[in-house]
């Protein structure tokens, strides 16, 4: 196991719990629900440049044959993207702790406000879609993470009382 792959997949469950918090304010209340969100910002760029030499690669032979489920994996990453900024967009005009915070105000605006909920219950779906896509190599990366055996240190016959190397 890399330790590539190691830290791409706790950043991903971080980030998609953080996600999963941040998805009904009520739960978490909407300071956290907008501080939570800003730092999951810093995730997904994290998350982007972890994976950037895919990013690059793909995009370089994205109309090649042959690539249709990494183009419609590419596709929808950008579709999510896209949807992740007029979360966040939509958020910074309707804040209610962030901007404040910040000594800003903004006019509210019921049409910042529909976006927001639209596009945060779009997510929901291309997250389900985008985990989908990825299910082989989370359960994959999951088994090798937290399931892997370590192979026992061997025990010389008739040594068993004598200190190990």
């Amino acid at each position: 196991m890399s330790s590539s792959n190691r830290t791409k997949l706790l950043l991903d469950i971080g980030t998609f719990v953080a996600f999963l918090v941040a998805m009904d304010p009520r739960f978490s209340g909407i300071a956290l629900h907008e501080w939570l969100t800003i730092a999951l910002a810093a995730t997904i760029i994290v998350h982007l440049l972890l994976n950037w030499s895919w990013i690059v690669e793909v995009t370089k032979r994205l109309f090649t044959k042959g690539l249709n489920g990494a183009r419609t994996n590419y596709i929808l990453n950008w579709l999510l993207f896209i949807d992740g900024i007029l979360i966040m967009l939509s958020g910074i005009m309707i804040s209610e702790a962030v901007v404040p915070a910040l000594g800003l105000t903004l006019p509210m605006n019921f049409t910042w406000r529909s976006l927001h909920d639209m596009s945060a219950n779009l997510s929901l779906v291309i997250m389900g879609l985008h985990i989908a896509l990825h299910w082989n190599w989370i359960v994959t990366t999951v088994k090798r993470v937290f399931l892997a055996r370590r192979p026992a240190k061997p025990i010389a016959l008739g040594m068993e009382n004598e200190a190990q190397p």
